[in-house]
């Protein structure tokens, strides 16, 4: 198994940014899909953006696709997920998932063995 350990969440405005860690520890970091989730308050955790081991492919959930960008730095067994012009719909708990290998579905969080304690966004109006 991984340990995952998820950073960055904190309060920003509309149209800001931030940027999330996920620092893992454990197995082989470069030989896991990564994924990042989401859940708000009364709701389902939802897909957000997922990355290939190489770093070569990655998802996006079409609500957040050309606003957040997910990458990887292997050497340093982290993965990130840079979010940019937030929006009060975008607040939730933002959780960092791993998985041994490429979920069928990877948009789904069945897919993934591993998940981080979550690190809570909020934006405000």
């Amino acid at each position: 198994q991984v340990q995952l350990v998820e950073s960055g969440g904190g309060l920003v405005q509309a149209g800001g940014s931030l940027r999330l860690s996920c620092a893992a520890s454990g197995r082989t970091f470069s030989n896991y899909f990564m994924g990042w989730f989401r859940q708000a308050p009364g709701k389902e955790r939802d897909f957000v953006a997922a990355i290939r081991w190489s770093g070569s492919w990655t998802y996006y959930a079409d609500s957040i696709k050309g606003r957040f960008a997910i990458s990887r730095d292997n050497a340093k067994n982290t993965v990130f997920l840079q979010m940019n012009s937030l929006k009060p719909e975008d607040t939730a708990v933002y959780y960092c998932a791993a998985a041994s290998s490429e979920p069928a579905h990877y948009y789904s969080s069945r897919g993934y063995e591993n998940w981080g304690q979550g690190t809570q966004v909020t934006v405000s109006s």
